[in-house]
């Protein structure tokens, strides 16, 4: 693995049946009211299961605005997402793959596996910026499943 990669693993249960997580989660156009980070989202286009769209953040501590185009394609069969950067935000690429599973009682898993490629000009190390991704991914699930759980009462 290059000295520029990282890799981040994390999940959360959401006391939530998975068609409701499955919904929330891959409504793209509702993703500023689920993800704390996000300030807007525009829909580029569609094509079959995959959403092609521009997410701009929320100014950061240092007033920066970041925005970049992805792809988000879902696979319900197989209870799986694969999201891609096309092209490099803060980052040079970004790719995450969201896995759902049922959990006992009624609650669902989402997982995400996150890979990463850091800027050759990036100030932080790649240990700093797997600790950064990994901690914003449990910040941003924390209040996917706060969201989730609220529209599931």
């Amino acid at each position: 693995m290059s000295a520029l990669v990282g890799r981040t693993d994390t999940s959360v249960v959401i006391d939530a049946p998975l068609d409701l997580v499955w919904d929330m989660t891959n409504d793209v156009e509702s993703w500023p009211g689920l993800f704390a980070e996000y300030a807007s989202v525009r829909i580029l286009g569609r094509d079959g299961d995959t959403v092609r769209f521009r997410l701009t953040t929320h100014p950061d501590e240092h007033g920066q605005v970041w925005s970049w185009i992805s792809e988000h394609t879902s696979d319900r069969e197989a209870l799986r997402v694969t999201s891609r950067r096309v092209e490099p935000g803060p980052l040079e690429y970004v790719g995450v793959e969201w896995i759902y599973s049922e959990e006992p009682g009624g609650r669902t898993r989402m997982r995400w596996i996150q890979d990463f490629r850091m800027r050759p000009d990036a100030a932080p190390d790649v240990a700093a910026m797997t600790g950064l991704v990994n901690a914003d991914a449990l910040t941003q699930m924390g209040i996917i499943r706060e969201e989730i759980e609220k529209a599931a009462r």
